[in-house]
């Protein structure tokens, strides 16, 4: 009988904590966005690593004219993936009112894992403007979106 009373009492106690009180497996129970975000960049991970040990990374654009190739290496393009997974998050969180929370953090994140990894590649004297351009965009963008509401 005391082991009960002290189990309804541990379970109202649970249920009556701050959102932010709550302990990170009931955040992550609440947000699979999230857990599937980062599991995916993982597995992301992996897979360019893997294809990089086998060989099949090497170099793009060779034999096509008017392209020089390209050497393509692994962490890049790891970057860049990372990058475009945290964007599709992003418009998840969009999309589905009920996983909906702010995704600036997310958005600046992904725009400098791209960048980076856009650098190793291109060189950084092409991804600066590009960088440039997406932030203004992005600024004139927002700027409309909120005359909008």
């Amino acid at each position: 009988m005391p082991d009960e009373k002290f189990d309804e009492k541990d379970m109202e106690k649970r249920d009556e904590k701050a959102p932010q009180e709550k302990s990170w497996e009931e955040k992550g129970r609440n947000d699979p966005v999230s857990a599937i975000t980062w599991a995916a960049i993982l597995i992301w991970a992996g897979v360019v690593l893997l294809a990089g040990n086998l060989g099949l990374l090497g170099r793009f654009g060779d034999g096509l004219p008017g392209l020089p190739g390209i050497q393509i290496k692994a962490w890049p393009v790891i970057l860049m993936g990372a990058g475009v997974i945290l964007l599709i998050e992003a418009l998840v969180r969009y999309a589905l009112p009920d996983y909906r929370r702010p995704v600036g953090g997310n958005i600046f994140l992904a725009v400098i894992l791209i960048g980076i990894g856009l650098g190793d590649i291109y060189g950084w004297n092409i991804v600066w403007p590009l960088i440039l351009i997406g932030l203004g965009l992005s600024v004139l963008l927002r700027g409309s979106w909120r005359k909008q509401q």
